[in-house]
């Protein structure tokens, strides 16, 4: 499981992160909102920790345009910020839990458990695309003859939102909304890219180029 940890204070950042890596996750520590934005579109990742009061972008802020991506990765909120408002705000802006500083690193674990749990038994969903192609909509994996591929983050939503209307045409105008966000250029080019990389992955038969109109992925 890997977890993207935005915490400005490298002391308690260090300690989380060695604490968490020793309990078997992967942890990628950043110290600023932007840098942290910066990673979810490089890699996927199972869950969100983020501290609030971080510069550049703070947490709420951060969540919130991530959760305006279509970007769904379950979050956890860790603040000094201790006033109902602010639990209001953390909730409103898309996070599943809130865990007030100081904490014991072992009930920051039981949360993180606990949480991943239930979004995977929620959503751990299948889907075969072929007899021996499989996508996994919560863990974002794609598994080709039971190996896992993992893709980037505009790739899995490409592929969630084909495999949604599947044997229908997805409009460009559709995809652009969904992959990109409303303060984002949008880049014919790059889309060709990422439908590029699917093909090879699944199949070219299996993505059809409608000519200035969309893409339809076909059984």
């Amino acid at each position: 499981m890997k977890i993207l940890y935005l915490e400005d204070d490298i002391t308690l950042s260090d300690t989380v992160a060695e604490f968490l890596s020793d309990e078997g996750f992967k942890v990628s520590p950043v110290y600023d909102g932007e840098e942290a934005l910066e990673q979810t579109y490089e890699e996927s990742f199972d869950l969100f920790l983020f501290d609030v009061n971080v510069p550049k972008i703070n947490g709420f802020k951060l969540l919130n345009e991530l959760r305006e991506a279509n970007i769904f990765t379950p979050a956890i909120f860790t603040t000094s910020l201790k006033g109902i408002d602010d639990l209001s705000k953390g909730y409103e802006s898309g996070a599943d839990d809130y865990i007030k500083k100081p904490f014991a690193l072992k009930e920051l674990l039981f949360r993180i458990k606990a949480l991943l749990k239930r979004e995977f038994k929620s959503q751990n969903e299948t889907t075969n695309i072929s007899d021996d192609i499989k996508f996994n909509a919560f863990t974002n994996d794609l598994y080709i003859q039971e190996k896992k591929t993992s893709l980037n983050p505009k790739e899995t939503l490409l592929l969630k939102l084909l495999l949604k209307h599947q044997n229908e045409c997805v409009l460009l105008e559709d995809i652009y909304s969904e992959l990109w966000s409303y303060d984002e250029l949008y880049s014919d080019m790059s889309l060709r890219t990422y439908i590029k990389n699917l093909r090879k992955l699944i199949g070219k038969e299996r993505i059809l180029s409608i000519k200035k109109v969309g893409y339809k992925l076909v059984q």
